[in-house]
């Protein structure tokens, strides 16, 4: 009767260990981009991109960023009204990172050529555990908000607005 007592003790306990200890941030991460644009710079030194990485599984961390657009690609954070470069990014799991105008951001800089509104520039981001991510980032006009999908305001009500 004991080595039976033992036994389901035993099995039990492996039960236990194997489903504790596979917590998201210990997971695989499961990485997506969406929403990456690049304004049209005003000038042709440098130019700015934005985008969202949304994680579905364990912790992530963007390290760097290239592209055949720009020499360097520098990571930045702003808070505070202060831009700070940064050399890396944490992609919390099932979190996300979002790069946006007047927060974190990508810097190009040494351009290569300068982009103009419809061009198309590739970005490969990498992950410390997801890798490599390839993008084809549109570059939009230097007003884009993404919010609205627009860039200058305008006096035309927009669709949602008609009843």
């Amino acid at each position: 009767m004991r080595a039976t007592a033992l036994a389901a003790a035993l099995t039990t306990g492996l039960l236990l260990t194997g489903c504790g200890g596979d917590t998201a941030d210990e997971g695989e991460p499961r990485l997506s981009v969406g929403g990456a644009y690049i304004p049209a710079p005003p000038t042709a030194d440098l130019a700015s991109g934005y985008f969202v990485v949304s994680n579905s599984g364990g912790a992530d961390r963007l390290t760097s960023v290239t592209t055949d657009l720009a020499e360097t690609v520098t990571l930045h954070s702003t808070a505070n009204g202060r831009m700070k470069e940064k050399s890396s990014f944490t992609v919390p799991a099932d979190g996300t990172l979002e790069f946006a105008r007047g927060g974190n951001h990508l810097m190009f800089e040494e351009l290569t050529r300068r982009p103009e509104q419809g061009d198309r520039v590739t970005l490969k981001l990498r992950f410390e555990k997801a890798g490599v991510i390839t993008l084809e980032v549109p570059v939009r006009e230097a007003t884009y908000n993404p919010a609205n999908g627009k860039s200058a305001p305008s006096s035309h009500p927009s669709d949602a607005d008609h009843h």
